[in-house]
Parts: structure tokens; C-alpha cells; sequence
């Protein structure tokens, strides 16, 4: 039992503090993020620091509710239920602009590193939290 709970807190915590680490970089430095994030983020359109600094503020939120599910059993379903809606949200954005021309093609492979790989591993471990606690529930 608990190497479940360590194998949690670890796999929350890398979440967790991966997107605290971008959001502090999007509010700290849009500019930086902006041009230095490897995502071809200047191929979306010019720099607006107001709207990396509103993104960034999404990404802090998701990584406290993330590290705190990380530290509360309680917490870990909700927290990666908010994590992957906007993830996976924010991946059906990124294949409608790609479809549509908005961004380059080259975008279905710049994008699976940091947002198509990420939503994926956001679903499953969403998947086997949601069944952990059904499982919970019913015992």
C-alpha cells in the first residue's frame, strides 16, 4: 500500500511541478518563455505578454492542485481531472489550428512532446486514479 501511495505522490509531483516550473517561467518571463520554450510558440502569432501571463496563471493553479493531490489521496481525482479537461482541451485547440492551417504543419510533431504526449499521459493515469477510486468506493 504504500508503495501505491509513493508511486502517486511521484507521478503527481512530476506533474505537479512541471507545470508549476512553466507557469513561474510564463508569469516571471513571457518574453523568455515566448522565444525560448522549444514549441515554435513565436509560429502562433506575435508576443502578447498579457496572455502568456494569463496561460501561466492556468498552469501555476494546475500545478498546486496537482502537488497538493500529490500530498492528499483526496485531492488526486479531482486535481487530475482538472489537469487533463484543460490538457485535453487545450490539445483539441492545437489539432483544430493545425487542421485548419493556423499553424504550420510541422506543429503535429513539434506538439507531441509538450502537448500531445502529455494530454495522452494525463488520460491514462486520470483512467487508473478514477478506477482506483471506484475501487476504493466499493470496498
Amino acid at each position: 500500500m504504500a508503495t501505491r501511495s509513493t508511486n502517486w505522490t511521484i507521478v503527481l509531483g512530476l506533474f505537479g511541478f512541471s507545470n508549476l516550473a512553466n507557469g513561474v517561467w510564463m508569469l516571471a518571463a513571457p518574453a523568455h518563455w515566448y522565444f525560448n520554450l522549444p514549441a515554435d510558440i513565436p509560429g502562433t502569432g506575435p508576443l502578447n505578454e498579457h496572455m502568456v501571463r494569463d496561460i501561466g496563471c492556468i498552469f501555476l493553479l494546475m500545478g498546486v492542485g496537482l502537488c497538493l493531490g500529490a500530498l492528499r489521496p483526496a485531492l488526486r481525482l479531482p486535481a487530475l481531472a482538472v489537469a487533463t479537461g484543460w490538457s485535453g482541451l487545450h490539445a483539441l485547440v492545437h489539432v483544430f489550428d493545425t487542421v485548419r492551417g493556423l499553424l504550420a504543419p510541422g506543429h503535429w510533431a513539434i506538439d507531441v512532446p509538450g502537448i500531445y504526449g502529455p494530454t495522452t499521459l494525463l488520460l491514462l493515469v486520470t483512467g487508473v486514479a478514477w478506477r482506483t477510486e471506484k475501487r476504493r468506493a466499493r470496498a
